[in-house]
């Protein structure tokens, strides 16, 4: 396999290594279904214990709020379907942000389908939600308000703990799928004065298929999948052990060193900020300047194709126009479109993400190949142009 610079951490994490070592021996020896009594079970039980207390530390919550799953799109599901399913007639409103990502957008679309009131929130050319707009959403009736807690296009962090007091206030749940933050910066349930927060293992270090639901003491909430009692009966089915183990373990990780990540992921970020705009004249950073994640450049190159220019540049850049779960269609994204960008600067966009494992010489290479093939670009089409006038 061709190893170009990855530069598309928003999309997923490497396994990290201690990640790896620590799940190895629940995929050979220690086997055993946390459910059983014997000692292979009571074993397996054992490390979802210690897992769950790893996850709940890292965003400050107590372990008995942390409920598995297998992804952060199940998690997200059973945030707005479970609460829809545990509260009565008279609340059947939602408000959600115009750029949440699909697993956000596509239950609360499907509560409208089934009768809910649905009401999507615009942000302004930064890609933020302003708690007045959501203010003015609420109604009586309003169950649940669901806002990210960063972009996962353009990394702009939401003002979630201002529009926690508004929604407490008026007697609403407030729910932050936090996927793309967590690890990165600090998350702190009572902090942000969320009821719900969704996590996702593989964007910390650990592997696909396991995500985290935190809920709050006290909400209303019923599983939306039906089985046995795992999960404190919220999320039935054996659990997936090992996965659990190391999203623990990345957990633990990613709250030990959680300063000087933040740091780390900064210092890149401008770095390749930096040689983009010496590099490329008429650049445009998309985001807020300031509140976004640190590891996070989304930027727009004038006159060519973000797609065109990942291509040009594939062979030693590995990054991405946008969100992975839809980043292969060729319209205008609906964040950058919520964020009332033209056709020529959404086409042009491109996201870059550094991680933990992304050197200062990976930085300096990377930005050559963009410039680089931003020119080769440049040329081709005044070539073509040119060559049939």
């Amino acid at each position: 396999m061709n190893r170009p610079i990855y530069l598309d951490y928003n999309a997923t994490t490497p396994v990290a290594p201690e990640v790896a070592e620590a799940m190895e021996p629940f995929l050979a020896g220690a086997f055993g279904n946390p459910s059983s009594s014997h000692a292979y079970g009571q074993f397996a039980h054992d490390a979802v214990a210690q897992a769950r207390r790893h996850v709940a530390d890292l965003i400050g919550a107590i372990a008995r709020e942390i409920v598995f799953t297998g992804c952060a799109t199940e998690a997200n599901n059973l945030a707005l379907l479970g609460v829809a399913r545990a509260l009565g007639p008279g609340k059947r409103h939602l408000v959600v942000s115009a750029i949440e990502h699909p697993a956000v957008m596509a239950p609360a679309r499907h509560l409208a389908e089934q009768g809910w009131d649905l009401t999507v929130v615009p942000v302004d050319e930064y890609g933020r939600v302003s708690p007045a707009e959501v203010a003015a959403a609420m109604r009586p009736e309003t169950a649940l308000v669901s806002i990210m807690h960063a972009n996962n296009e353009v990394g702009t962090l939401q003002p979630v703990r201002e529009i926690a007091e508004i929604t407490r206030a008026r007697g609403a749940l407030l729910h932050t799928d936090a996927a793309q933050s967590a690890g990165k910066i600090p998350v702190d349930v009572d902090a942000l004065g969320v009821d719900l927060l969704t996590l996702a293992g593989h964007k910390f270090y650990a592997t696909k298929g396991v995500g985290a639901l935190y809920v709050r003491q006290g909400t209303p909430i019923k599983p939306v999948l039906f089985g046995a009692d795992q999960e404190g009966s919220l999320r039935p089915g054996t659990e997936n052990v090992p996965a659990i183990v190391g999203f623990g373990a990345a957990a633990r990780i990613a709250r030990e060193r959680l300063p000087g990540t933040g740091v780390h992921l900064q210092e890149l970020r401008e770095l390749l900020h930096r040689r983009l705009r010496e590099g490329v004249e008429g650049l445009l950073l998309n985001g807020h300047p300031q509140q976004r994640l640190p590891n996070t450049l989304h930027v727009s190159f004038p006159g060519v194709s973000g797609r065109s220019l990942l291509a040009q540049a594939g062979s030693v850049v590995a990054a991405s126009v946008g969100s992975a779960c839809h980043s292969e269609h060729d319209a205008v994204s609906g964040v950058l479109a919520a964020m009332g960008f033209g056709p020529a600067r959404a086409a042009g966009a491109v996201r870059l993400s550094v991680g933990v494992m992304t050197t200062v010489d990976d930085i300096e290479q990377a930005a050559v190949a963009l410039v680089n093939a931003w020119e080769q670009l440049l040329r081709f089409d005044v070539s073509v142009r040119h060559d049939t006038t």
